[in-house]
């Protein structure tokens, strides 16, 4: 995968494995993500308000922020120095977005625990179980 299409993996909560299974044929994974992933770049470089984005990715305003955020750490975690860097900061975002969301039981424990096994599923070669067996 490009690039891009890491951006877009990551902006809009995909993993690689599953990102990659879709290219080739699926207009979402192969045009639409990654343009709004352009989209949210020159927003940000040319310095958009909330309204002018939103108009452009078709969303809410309110909810703009959401998916600046979320662009922001999808750069953080593909521009990672290291593949070791990328993992720790996926999980870290993982947990973030836990507290953010009011981790209080074990119910959203037990997802929060899911979607950090899923993380190495990201580093997987596609076409391999992308699960580490001992979470599931």
């Amino acid at each position: 995968m490009n690039r891009k299409q890491l951006l877009a993996a990551e902006t809009f909560h995909y993993s690689y494995a599953h990102y990659a299974a879709h290219l080739g044929g699926n207009i979402r994974f192969d045009k639409w993500m990654p343009d709004d992933v352009d989209t949210l770049e020159r927003a940000e470089q040319e310095g958009w308000d909330d309204s002018r984005l939103a108009q452009a990715l078709e969303v809410p305003e309110d909810r703009v922020e959401f998916w600046r955020v979320s662009y922001q750490r999808a750069k953080d975690i593909v521009d990672a120095p290291t593949a070791a860097e990328s993992f720790r900061r996926r999980v870290r975002y993982s947990i973030q977005e836990a507290v953010e969301e009011g981790l209080t039981g074990e119910r959203e424990i037990e997802r929060l625990v899911t979607q950090i096994c899923y993380r190495p599923a990201a580093y997987a070669p596609v076409g391999r179980p992308t699960q580490p067996k001992a979470c599931f």
